[in-house]
C-alpha cells in the first residue's frame, strides 16, 4: 500500500532493463525513504541489461536483484509522477499526474562504456526531480 504522505514516482521505458532501472535506482538511493519508487516497461525484457548493472555498480549502487516488470494501469494510477523514456503512447494518461518525458539514448545492446554517459545524464535528471519534488512537498 502506498504512503499517502510520500510522493511516488514511476519510471517507464520499453524493456525496463536499462534507463528506467537506472532512474529508479538513483531515486531510491538519493531520496532514500522520502519517495516511493517504481519502474516498469511496456514490453519488459527477461533481465536487466548487464552493462547497466555494471555501470550502476561503478556508481556504488547494486541493482543485481532487480527484474524487469510489466507496466500496469494500476502502477500509473498509484504514482504522482510518471517519467517516460521512449515508451511512446504505451503509457496511460490520468488527470492529476505529473508526466515527464526524458529523451535519453537506449542502452540496449551497448557496452558499459556507452552506458556511462546515459547513467550520468539520468543521475543529473534525478537530482533535478528530487529538487522539484522537495519544492512541491
Amino acid at each position: 500500500m502506498t504512503d499517502p504522505r510520500k510522493p511516488s514516482v514511476l519510471f517507464v521505458c520499453v524493456h525496463n532493463a536499462g534507463r528506467s532501472q537506472m532512474a529508479a535506482a538513483f531515486l531510491t538511493h538519493l531520496a532514500q525513504d522520502k519517495v516511493e519508487v517504481r519502474s516498469a516497461g511496456s514490453a519488459p525484457a527477461g533481465a536487466v541489461n548487464p552493462a547497466v548493472v555494471a555501470a550502476m555498480a561503478e556508481a556504488g549502487i547494486d541493482i543485481t536483484a532487480q527484474t524487469p516488470k510489466v507496466l500496469t494501469t494500476e502502477a500509473v494510477q498509484a504514482s504522482d509522477y510518471v517519467v517516460t523514456m521512449g515508451c511512446g503512447d504505451a503509457c496511460p494518461v490520468f488527470p492529476g499526474k505529473t508526466y515527464l518525458d526524458w529523451a535519453l539514448e537506449d542502452p540496449a545492446g551497448k557496452g558499459v562504456e556507452a552506458v556511462r554517459p546515459i547513467r550520468d545524464q539520468i543521475k543529473t535528471r534525478i537530482e533535478a526531480l528530487i529538487a522539484e519534488i522537495d519544492a512541491t512537498a
